[in-house]
């Protein structure tokens, strides 16, 4: 049996989010600036020859069936017609419904971690195909770069970004994505934008004056944080962020935050460990 592995599965920010259309199946049409950063979720996955998967620790609010690292782990065993298990354990890091891809990413690193150990063999195309069943974010955190974004989210163009450290606060609330992007009042004709037109005038995110609407913790931090250098939402949040040039800085302004105010800071990065084990 080939020796355990622990695996990496790296937050990500999205720097803008525009929502450019609807398509007919409901999902909606975007452009995005995945940013990696250098901290997130760990996993580590020992084989096992009798072909059952184990996921520890458990969740109270969420079955086994329905958890994407169980799903991504059952999927890619079907797929290859694998006959071996795995027993996972998740060393969570990341806040659930944060915006920054808890759930993808732990996914993605499931997806790439038994297919080394598994020695399944699928491609990274493969990878990220499959990913593509279990979530619009899987995808990015399959090929382990940050990538501009387009489609739903799948259509990825890697990309080099400035080097910068970012304060990401997480408020004391829970955001559903669906129910962001089920909600009338939600902007839905933004107009399409270029790599180099973002790199000049930057972007907004489309979900933030929504979200701030609903959740008022949100938009406390948004006002908090924005009193040092521009915030904004990633994803559908409910984190978020603010770059600095360097790790002091930012450390000065996160020792500062309000005690109900939990967070972390991270390094942008242009490829995840991950892309090793591709």
């Amino acid at each position: 049996m080939p020796p355990a592995l622990c695996l990496p599965a790296p937050a990500k920010l999205n720097l803008f989010l525009h929502i450019t259309g609807r398509r007919r199946d409901g999902y909606h049409r975007l452009q995005t600036l995945f940013q990696l950063l250098d901290h997130g979720d760990e996993l580590e996955f020992s084989p096992r020859s009798d072909g059952l998967i184990t996921l520890a620790p458990e969740f109270a609010d969420i079955a086994l069936a329905d958890n994407l690292v169980y799903r991504a782990a059952r999927l890619l065993q079907q797929h290859s017609a694998c006959s071996l298990g795995a027993d996972i354990v998740l060393h969570k890091n990341l806040p659930a419904g944060g915006g920054i891809g808890g759930g993808s990413s732990d996914a993605a690193t499931t997806l790439v971690g038994l297919n080394k150990l598994w020695q399944t063999g699928l491609s990274e195309d493969q990878l990220a195909e499959l990913g593509l069943t279990l979530g619009a974010d899987v995808p990015v955190f399959v090929r382990g770069q940050s990538a501009w974004a387009e489609g739903v989210g799948e259509q990825l163009q890697a990309i080099e970004l400035e080097e910068k450290w970012y304060l990401v606060l997480a408020p004391d609330c829970h955001v559903s994505t669906a129910e962001i992007f089920s909600n009338k009042d939600l902007t839905r004709d933004t107009s399409a934008i270029t790599v180099a037109a973002f790199l000049e005038q930057g972007g907004r995110n489309d979900c933030q004056a929504l979200v701030c609407k609903l959740y008022p913790e949100v938009a406390e931090a948004i006002d908090w944080l924005g009193q040092f250098s521009p915030a904004q939402l990633t994803g559908t949040g409910a984190c978020v962020f603010a770059s600095f040039t360097n790790r002091e800085a930012a450390a000065e302004v996160f020792k500062q935050r309000p005690a109900h105010f939990k967070g972390f800071i991270a390094r942008g990065v242009a490829q995840s460990p991950i892309r090793a084990y591709l």
